[in-house]
């Protein structure tokens, strides 16, 4: 009998990459590097975003399965600090790009919503129902001035969610110790930052717990330089060369290599009134009285209630293009914005064709905003929703035919 090919969802360790460090602001002036006290700061109301992007290879059983591209959508909140202490609320969302694939746009894999306070050397607090983040205390600082070539340790731990992949429900914790050296001046986008190495090796026998497969063997290594604002309290970005290998009780090995970068962007809050006010004005300028727009808690939606592909396909129909390019007209307003695309079907066919297709019709219309340079290809996701949101009645067709749409999210964070 043929064995089964595990199906190894990648964004527990992607997210691991980038979420401990980079909760900061951008800045603009590089710090005296003669000696560095690495130490976090916050300020209630901070509100920003993380970007990162990572190429992976996956192999299953020492052989290539597949490639891909990950972006990692992370929005982040001071909401309050005490004693040095900043409390954070953080959404995290995961969007994966296979590479072997035509399209360009990056489709939702998953989302999390996080809580945790972390002191000034770097250390967290956190409720044990949360898988985010899932590389913990790192990095952690000595209460000292650093000086450049000097090196530091300390103990941190992955917090891993392996519902998915193992059935198993609880978060799954492999501890390690990082090494960190301070490198002195290291330029990003030609400014200069102080940065520092962290290092760790990963080599656990863990014991077994409950679940349909379940590690027997985890190994793994991690190579970072961290770009640190001093005066801000906060890294800037970060570059990484990773590999983790996972030995299952199947006697399937399950192995990923691949680099990953991420920087850290400001976030200014979304006037959603203001903006709605404004695209209702050019809906009508533009004479797409078919297309609407809402307030929601995401961002602000702009409905494409009849936009034409052929039937079960998602090639769009001649001249659909047109109204695209009146949309990315909109949209370019408001660049600095993130875009998320969802697609919507009505109650026909089965739950997974309904799901395929309004990802493929989602992807379609993400494909061509990029193709026109509307948005980078790591600047908007996509997402299908199948026949879940309804909007109107499945039991005729006009309700139908309201149902079958496109929805265009511009994000708040």
């Amino acid at each position: 009998m043929k064995k089964k090919v595990l199906s190894f969802k990648p964004e527990y360790l992607i997210l691991s990459i980038i979420v401990p460090f980079l909760f900061c602001v951008f800045i603009l002036q590089p710090p005296n590097l003669k000696a560095e006290q690495f130490l976090y700061k916050h300020e209630n109301g901070d509100a920003y975003r993380i970007l990162s992007t990572v190429n992976e290879d996956v192999y299953i059983n020492r052989r290539l399965s597949h490639q891909a591209e990950i972006l990692n959508r992370i929005a982040v909140e001071v909401t309050d600090v005490n004693e040095g202490k900043g409390r954070l609320k953080a959404s995290f969302i995961t969007a994966e790009h296979a590479l072997a694939l035509a399209g360009r746009s990056f489709q939702w894999s998953r989302e999390y919503e996080s809580e945790f306070e972390r002191d000034k050397q770097g250390r967290l607090t956190i409720g044990k129902q949360y898988y985010m983040p899932v590389v913990r205390n790192v990095p952690v600082f000595p209460l000292k001035d650093i000086k450049v070539g000097e090196s530091w340790s300390a103990e941190g731990h992955e917090m891993h969610d392996f519902r998915d992949s193992f059935g198993i429900q609880e978060p799954y914790l492999i501890p390690f110790t990082a090494r960190y050296t301070f490198l002195g001046t290291r330029n990003w986008k030609e400014k200069s930052y102080p940065a520092f190495s962290v290092t760790y090796r990963i080599f656990t026998e863990p014991a077994a717990v409950r679940g349909l497969i379940y590690p027997m063997r985890i190994m793994g290594a991690s190579d970072q330089t961290v770009y640190w604002d001093t005066e801000m309290g906060q890294a800037v970005a970060y570059e990484e060369n990773f590999r983790m290998i996972f030995e299952l009780s199947n006697n399937q090995t399950v192995e990923y290599r691949g680099w990953a970068k991420a920087e850290v962007l400001e976030s200014q809050r979304m006037d959603k009134k203001k903006i709605t006010d404004e695209i209702k004005e050019d809906l009508d300028r533009l004479d797409l009285g078919d297309v609407s727009v809402r307030e929601s808690d995401e961002g602000v939606i702009l409905n494409l209630e009849n936009i034409q592909f052929y039937p079960d396909s998602p090639v769009m129909l001649p001249g659909e293009q047109q109204k695209l390019d009146k949309i990315s007209e909109i949209l370019m307003r408001y660049s600095e914005r993130d875009i998320l695309v969802g697609g919507h079907t009505a109650l026909a066919g089965n739950a997974e064709g309904r799901m395929k297709l309004s990802l493929d019709r989602a992807g379609t219309v993400a494909d061509y905003f990029i193709s026109k340079k509307v948005r980078s290809p790591e600047r908007i996701v996509v997402r299908g929703y199948g026949a879940e949101k309804p909007i109107a009645d499945n039991l005729n067709e006009a309700g139908r035919a309201r149902n079958r749409r496109v929805e265009i999210t511009i994000l708040e964070n």
